[in-house]
């Protein structure tokens, strides 16, 4: 009982304090992470088979879509079909900003496969988003 000594309080307080960050800033990085790029938020968070699952699925959805020759909408106050598609497709994060930047997706759609892959694309994109928000829960600790 000799070698017993006390703990620091300054030590101790520097551990809570450190505790506390560190679930807020997962809770900011894994959603924002996880948008822009599918999968990475729960890859953060070292959940490995979820994080490559939505990965893979999401990355070859939106994939599949584009060599479908889908259709990828652009922002506009116009048709609220259109609005709907827009939202549906920023969804998919860096792979919407990506296939913007390189202009594909624009093509009048033709065929009724190209129907499909614009139908691709917004689903990719609407569940990398659902992906980002349970990478947010996973990291504040309301799932497991």
């Amino acid at each position: 009982m000799a070698n017993s000594r006390p703990k620091s309080t300054v030590a101790t307080a520097e551990l809570e304090k450190s505790r506390e960050v560190q679930p807020f800033v997962i809770s900011v990085v894994a959603p924002a992470l996880g948008w822009l790029i599918p999968g990475a938020g729960h890859l953060i968070q070292k959940r490995w088979g979820r994080g490559a699952l939505l990965m893979v699925s999401i990355v070859l959805m939106y994939t599949l879509g584009l060599m479908m020759q889908g259709h990828i909408y652009q922002p506009n106050s116009g048709d609220i079909l259109d609005i709907l598609g827009f939202i549906g497709d920023i969804g998919a994060g860096g792979l919407y900003i990506v296939t913007r930047a390189m202009d594909l997706g624009q093509g009048a759609i033709q065929r009724a496969s190209a129907d499909y892959g614009t139908k691709f694309i917004i689903v990719a994109g609407l569940l990398n988003a659902i992906s980002a928000v349970d990478a947010y829960h996973i990291a504040i600790g309301k799932k497991r």
